[in-house]
């Protein structure tokens, strides 16, 4: 299954899982230094303040991206660190060295802690804020950047930081004005960037699901209508299309009151993109509930809504391994918003890794990541102009409320001495860019 020469072959990191270095050059603290140090927040209290050092390996870690031979890597830029962008030329410089394009996302979940405590996210002012912060950014480092990335997965920072609060702030708010503010500072953005960065691919990265009903029973195909529409068409309908779908607003009437919608918000957030990206992780099974149920999901369906483990191997992290989600997914978007050009900026999984006589057999990670490249060829046979694939993680990094238990890294990360060592993973995909192919 041979992809085109064109192929973006990339790994992605976000900053407060890899960087560490928090107290240094000027960063001041984020939304998730605060809620790690909350008793009880995180998996054995552990915090992103070592993470895997890659502020001060950086460049040892740029080496190890060429040896791997991609053609791309996908960091953020942590909003705390805007007193002192250094950094981040010193990295895309390394970057366009090594022959490797810098793909930058703006905001990956670190809102600096000063900008909640005057409203957060469910605050419009944030959205502005962010539009100053991305003109900053852009201003230092968009002659180098070849793809912006304004948000990642606002669907984790609106329903998991604000809507549960498992995730940063950690405070219970109206999500969807949350998810309202997000999408603003993204279409706030986007001529920012454009005008900064004028070469550069200006994008989005939204966690699109693959969202399935147990039954064809009409209750449960509804039931998968609702999930669908506040995992997926909640943020697709209004950056591609410029509205909120009729049938969401009308599903949380009595839960939110959209009074935060202001006339023209719509028409910014719907600002013409240069192509979308997409992070995909499993499929989501769902039926309808019998009788309320309060299942723990944030997604505010008034337990009307029972979600399902589906059935085969899982991850780690419990999740389904289904390739098949991927690929539908992928000509699920095109279908549905036009032949826009695609990029998978997250894909992979964690599961128990060993080092063994300097070695990582994850032959798991091997297969996981082989099928869901497999189900992106297929989605590319059948029409989808997919341009580039990045796997999750290159590194071992702290996975936010969980700690450093679980494991997504290419390169397993020893967490007391920062020694970093390939995985096998690591080194079949390394022959996969090799071959340009699967």
């Amino acid at each position: 299954m041979a992809f085109p020469s064109t192929f973006w072959w990339g790994a992605a990191t976000a900053a407060y899982q890899v960087e560490g270095a928090v107290a240094e050059d000027g960063r001041v603290p984020s939304i998730w230094d605060t809620f790690a140090a909350t008793p009880g927040a995180t998996v054995n209290g552990d915090t992103g303040a070592g993470a895997a050092d890659h502020y001060r390996r950086f460049a040892d870690d740029v080496d190890l991206m060429a040896s791997l031979g991609l053609t791309a890597y996908r960091f953020s830029v942590s909003w705390p660190r805007a007193a002192d962008l250094g950094f981040y030329d010193r990295l895309c410089d390394a970057l366009l060295a090594r022959g490797i394009k810098p793909v930058a996302t703006l905001y990956h979940f670190d809102l600096p802690q000063w900008v909640e405590d005057t409203g957060g996210w469910t605050h419009r002012d944030t959205a502005y804020r962010f539009a100053e912060h991305a003109a900053e950014v852009a201003k230092r480092i968009g002659d180098r950047v070849a793809m912006w990335n304004t948000l990642n997965e606002p669907w984790c920072s609106a329903f998991l930081g604000y809507g549960t609060g498992v995730h940063a702030p950690g405070r219970r708010a109206d999500p969807f004005a949350a998810v309202h503010h997000l999408l603003l500072a993204h279409g706030l953005a986007v001529p920012v960037l454009r005008s900064a960065s004028p070469g550069s691919i200006v994008s989005i990265a939204l966690n699109a699901g693959t969202v399935r009903a147990v039954t064809d029973a009409p209750a449960d195909l509804d039931a998968a209508r609702r999930i669908d529409g506040l995992l997926n068409r909640i943020f697709f309908d209004p950056v591609l299309r410029g509205a909120y779908p009729a049938d969401v607003l009308a599903d949380t009437e009595g839960v939110t009151d959209w009074a935060f919608v202001r006339p023209g918000d719509l028409a910014t957030i719907g600002a013409p993109l240069d192509a979308l990206c997409v992070n995909y992780y499993q499929p989501d099974l769902v039926g309808a509930a019998a009788s309320p149920v309060d299942d723990g999901s944030p997604y505010p369906t008034g337990g009307r809504v029972v979600h399902h483990q589906a059935p085969g191997p899982v991850t780690e992290m419990g999740w389904p391994i289904d390739p098949t989600g991927l690929r539908d997914m992928l000509l699920r978007v095109t279908a549905d918003y036009g032949p826009l050009p695609l990029y998978v900026t997250e894909n992979g999984a964690a599961f128990v890794d060993t080092v063994v006589a300097g070695r990582v057999h994850d032959v798991d990670r091997i297969d996981y990541l082989r099928t869901h490249l497999a189900a992106a060829h297929e989605a590319m046979a059948a029409g989808v102009d997919l341009r580039g694939y990045f796997a999750w993680s290159l590194l071992d990094n702290f996975e936010w409320a969980l700690g450093y238990g679980k494991r997504f890294g290419l390169v397993h990360v020893d967490y007391e001495t920062f020694t970093r060592t390939p995985k096998d993973s690591a080194l079949w995909y390394r022959d996969v860019i090799g071959r340009g192919a699967v």
